[in-house]
């Protein structure tokens, strides 16, 4: 692919861009996803919470339907006895017979027309998608396992897949949002939409400390990511579990270990789990306490994981790690530091924030970034216990962790995507020089001799 950009001094700059360079150019519309917090009244909450006990409940049903149909039609030729029963055949259960289904679902079982019709049909297509990944794949053609039936307390999301734009009122200080068939409801508004987004859906959610709303926005005009970062701003990075990660400038981030230092408390309250009766009114209140008190760890860290992507991508255009094989380490004898650690929800926050704002984020090969020395490229075996790195052949004496974050950083320095933004750059320094110096020749302010030692300085720079 080819990619141009124009000046306004008529010059036009031509380069060539790998095709899977989508950081550098957008065709799409910008879509991201907010979420608030409700304050339903009691009223409300019983009729969300019934509204997802109904719904699950057709989950299962659609489900069911589906795997009935493929036990009793899709048996192999080799496998089935010559003589049997053959069941009366029927059509395949799809996406559209089983939304066909539901005015007569209405019919038979008249409590399901309180619920709005968009959200019952939204659990059709969500049980085509479950369904279509277990038997076909995904966009990667990666298959998910055999689609589980939920129980009630499993089953936490309901969606509207089309809302009116002007859902949201905002009177003062106070905000609430009407959805169809449940009301108006208060709503935590704690960052407005920005302007020029459009809601799309909105998804209410059941977690541990209450209800959430998630509204999906679209933004239809191309948003405009800058192309030309710095590719000498870049910095290598080393995720660890002695310091969450080791800049190749040497500094080094702590690990917080927010699971570990909650153990104590998370014990307590699983004991009290434990005692409590099967089914009992103080078992659930015990699990609601177990669940809020999991919550609070994952979202403290959720919050770091954001702060420190954010604090890197403010100072560095293009950031490189190693491309770690997180489920691989989760099954060993470290498994609980490296979850509780969350390199992979790190890595992936910061890639993304990282496409949204224009910038690179460069995964390199993790093998032996530890053990070869980040000044002579000589391998220096050493163990796990050992955190020092000392060279014998060029005497480099720094911290493990440290010689690990240079090489990460001299990996991704080939990278295809730092070439071409090179390049480019040299293309625009070497077309400014030009322009700059034609339009002095043409007023007769350098001669030939001076244009062109002029000119050799100017590409120098």
């Amino acid at each position: 692919m080819k990619c141009s950009c124009s000046r306004s001094d008529g010059l036009r700059v031509i380069f060539a861009m790998p095709p899977y360079c989508r950081q550098l150019r957008y065709n799409y519309g910008m879509r991201t996803a907010y979420q608030y917090k409700l304050r339903p009244t009691k009223q409300q909450a019983a009729e969300i919470d019934r509204w997802l006990s109904m719904l699950c409940s057709q989950y299962n049903y659609l489900l069911a339907d589906r795997f009935n149909w493929y036990e009793q039609n899709c048996s192999p030729v080799n496998a089935c006895p010559l003589v049997c029963h053959l069941p009366e055949l029927r059509d395949k259960p799809d996406y559209f017979s089983q939304k066909r289904a539901l005015p007569q679902l209405k019919k038979t079982h008249p409590w399901y027309s309180e619920i709005y019709s968009s959200v019952l049909q939204d659990v059709v297509k969500r049980v085509k998608i479950t369904f279509d990944r277990f038997l076909k794949g995904d966009s990667n053609g990666k298959r998910s396992g055999k689609p589980r039936f939920k129980p009630r307390d499993r089953y936490r999301t309901f969606t509207y897949p089309e809302i009116k734009q002007n859902c949201l009122q905002v009177t003062g200080k106070k905000s609430s949002i009407l959805l169809p068939k449940l009301g108006t409801i208060k709503v935590v508004l704690h960052r407005p939409i920005l302007d020029g987004f459009k809601i799309k859906t909105a998804s209410v959610t059941k977690k541990a400390d209450g209800y959430y709303l998630t509204l999906s926005l679209e933004d239809p005009t191309v948003p405009e990511i800058k192309p030309d970062f710095n590719p000498n701003k870049i910095i290598g990075i080393d995720v660890g579990l002695k310091e969450f990660l080791t800049t190749s400038e040497g500094e080094a981030v702590a690990i917080p270990q927010h699971y570990r230092k909650t153990q104590k408390r998370l014990r307590v309250i699983q004991k009290r789990v434990s005692r409590r009766k099967k089914g009992s009114n103080h078992r659930q209140k015990a699990v609601k306490q177990l669940g809020r008190q999991h919550k609070k760890v994952a979202d403290k860290r959720k919050d770091f994981h954001f702060k420190t992507a954010n604090r890197l991508l403010s100072k560095h255009d293009v950031v490189a790690h190693e491309d770690l094989n997180v489920k691989g380490l989760a099954r060993t004898r470290l498994a609980k530091s490296v979850l509780d650690a969350g390199w992979s929800s790190f890595l992936s926050i910061l890639a993304t924030k990282a496409e949204n704002a224009g910038l690179l984020v460069v995964p390199v090969s993790a093998h032996n970034t530890s053990q070869n020395c980040s000044n002579c490229g000589e391998k220096v075996p050493k163990k796990l216990h050992v955190r020092w790195h000392d060279c014998p052949d060029c005497g480099c004496s720094l911290d493990r962790d440290h010689n690990a974050a240079i090489n990460i950083k001299n990996r991704a320095e080939g990278h295809p995507v730092l070439k071409a933004q090179r390049l480019l750059s040299n293309s625009r320094i070497g077309c400014e020089a030009s322009a700059h110096f034609n339009k002095d020749r043409a007023h007769g302010d350098v001669t030939s001799g001076e244009l062109t030692i002029n000119n050799r300085k100017q590409i120098e720079r």
